[in-house]
């Protein structure tokens, strides 16, 4: 199941192990075709079997509607497991389906935890790690918080995050990278890439003009890879004069994008899947959240910046020499695992279905 850009680049390789036995259902939640369809094929991934088609929605229809689907398609092709991965709409509507027809659920990436109850993503991990019946944490930690909880320990494996793979196995060797700066006129270390989409930020006129008055204020180029939802949001707030002083482009493929990651000074974001990126390649991030479900980051790759907090006080506190942090981070191992959560997460789905 996967319905998202960070699904798909998370569920890649556990797609490509299963082989002929995965079938993949889409279920649209991102539907724009550099959010969604680029990454099918930059992972050589088959079309899904099933698309559903329910973008562009509010939370709780995106949930019901997917649900609907997803009961009706069980009960006419039923799955020996649903396997769902992070924090959407669509890992809550398929934990939901695949509970409801008592079909085995695995949850990739569980144990995750901000304790904001103010985030959607909180309220759908923590239901879905709480319907499923084998939960791949990525990190200690997050089985941690699992146990806490009350969850059998026997249904939990540490397997490490997949993104550790996917960035390893698309990280465009330097060259490539050189040719991407070129493009875009850009010379390595110079500049900044900034990633921008969570409601907290750019649904409020104040804070998404904070934060792009924040971006034209550093010293560096800020290549700005625009979101849809961001991009119409920035539009009916008239912050239109802002993004001309940015270095604005559509979103790019996954591969592109860590090039233009590798090569950056820093990056300046409120993206999860970034907080985890940037252990692999090794550069410095800071997020503008109020929360963070990935503290194994903090204070080393990544450092937290309240929505509303100047980001230039950041910067001048750890990254006025960011070569310097560049080397300190390169010595550094990523927290998510030795790339090879994908197998370990087959091997764990087998055993769960090999139980008597």
């Amino acid at each position: 199941m996967l319905g998202t850009r960070p699904e798909i680049v998370k569920m890649a390789h556990i797609v490509r192990i299963l082989g002929p036995a995965a079938r993949i259902i889409h279920t649209g939640q991102h539907y724009d075709t550099n959010l969604s369809d680029v990454f099918f094929t930059e992972f050589g991934l088959p079309a899904p079997t099933v698309h559903l088609g329910i973008g562009g929605a509010t939370r709780g229809s995106q949930i019901g509607d997917a649900t609907r689907q997803l009961d009706e398609h069980f009960a006419v092709d039923r799955p020996a497991a649903v396997v769902v991965q992070g924090d959407t709409n669509t890992t809550m509507a398929a934990a939901i389906a695949a509970n409801a027809r008592e079909i085995p659920l695995v949850h990739i990436e569980a144990g995750l935890r901000s304790y904001d109850r103010r985030m959607p993503e909180e309220h759908n991990r923590v239901v879905t790690d709480h319907l499923s019946d084998l939960l791949c944490t990525p990190t200690i930690t997050s089985r941690d918080n699992l146990a806490r909880e009350g969850i059998d320990m026997e249904q939990v494996r540490v397997t490490g995050n997949t993104v550790v793979e996917a960035v390893r196995g698309l990280l465009p060797p330097r060259p490539e990278r050189l040719e991407t700066l070129a493009d875009h006129g850009l010379s390595a270390g110079d500049y900044v890439l900034a990633t921008f989409h969570r409601p907290e930020n750019v649904d409020d006129p104040a804070t998404w003009s904070s934060i792009l008055e924040a971006l034209v204020m550093l010293d560096r180029t800020v290549v700005l890879p625009m979101h849809p939802r961001s991009a119409a949001r920035a539009a009916s707030f008239g912050l239109g004069d802002l993004l001309d002083e940015l270095s604005v482009v559509e979103p790019i493929g996954y591969r592109s994008f860590l090039g233009l990651m590798a090569e950056s000074a820093y990056l300046v974001s409120d993206s999860g899947g970034v907080q985890e990126e940037v252990s692999v390649v090794k550069r410095p991030a800071i997020i503008v959240r109020r929360s963070t479900e990935r503290p194994e980051v903090l204070d080393t790759f990544a450092r937290l910046v309240l929505p509303g907090q100047p980001i230039v006080d950041m910067v001048d506190e750890w990254l006025t020499d960011p070569t310097a942090v560049h080397d300190d981070l390169a010595a550094l191992a990523s927290p998510y695992g030795d790339g090879t959560a994908s197998q370990q997460s087959v091997d764990a789905l087998v055993s769960l279905l090999e139980r008597p």
